[in-house]
């Protein structure tokens, strides 16, 4: 089995895992993997439960359709991120329902909506900023995307999701997963007085798991 068919597989496997534990719903959500100079990625209005490996949209470093379906209309998002962190070989982006609750929040930090909770989501997440509310599939948050990227894994857009890069699709699938947790966590001690870790935690859970 050549790389390209073993990625294919891989998609294939891991949305459904997604898609089976209810992480994202419908046709909602997306995944795209670096393979060289091209990209697959999952076709536009297709569910992740469901998804048939002839039929990934195989993509130049441009983004020009090579073959398969007509890929999602969330190309830009995904694109950002490859540029502006060259290690990532995978995307995802879902609509999980509690790290898309708190994009939604007005009172969130955009800088950090995720405060350091539990040491994993430190390890494995990292901070993650709120973008703006832009358009589904509009190019305006391709820069925005671009510019927070490069130090951060795991983005939320406003009102819309977590989109997150790793440094393969088992990675960013565990790198999503941490934070979807990490995010129901937030949710459901909103108004409580949670105790987080405090800076030395942190500096000392960064020293040991450095996040790349």
């Amino acid at each position: 089995m050549n790389q390209e068919t073993e990625l294919r597989a891989s998609i294939v496997k891991w949305g459904r895992s997604i898609f089976e534990r209810g992480l994202t719903s419908g046709s909602s959500g997306n995944i795209s993997v670096r393979l060289d100079d091209r990209f697959l990625m999952t076709p536009t209005n297709s569910c992740l439960g469901f998804l048939e490996a002839d039929k990934m949209s195989l993509l130049d470093s441009n983004g020009t359709l090579l073959s398969g379906d007509k890929p999602t209309k969330e190309l830009p998002l995904h694109f950002a991120f490859y540029r502006s962190r060259p290690a990532a070989k995978a995307v995802v982006h879902l609509h999980s329902t509690y790290a898309t609750a708190l994009s939604c929040l007005e009172d969130v930090d955009c800088n950090d909506a995720i405060p350091a909770i539990t040491p994993y989501v430190v390890m494995r997440v990292g901070n993650v900023p709120v973008l703006p509310y832009t358009k589904p599939g509009a190019k305006d948050a391709e820069p925005m995307i671009f510019a927070k990227a490069a130090d951060h894994a795991a983005i939320l857009l406003g009102n819309h999701g977590p989109v997150v890069a790793g440094r393969s699709l088992e990675d960013a699938v565990f790198i999503m997963e941490e934070l979807e947790e990490a995010a129901k966590l937030i949710m459901i001690t909103r108004g409580m007085n949670v105790r987080l870790l405090n800076q030395t935690h942190v500096n000392e859970l960064n020293r040991a798991y450095p996040l790349k």
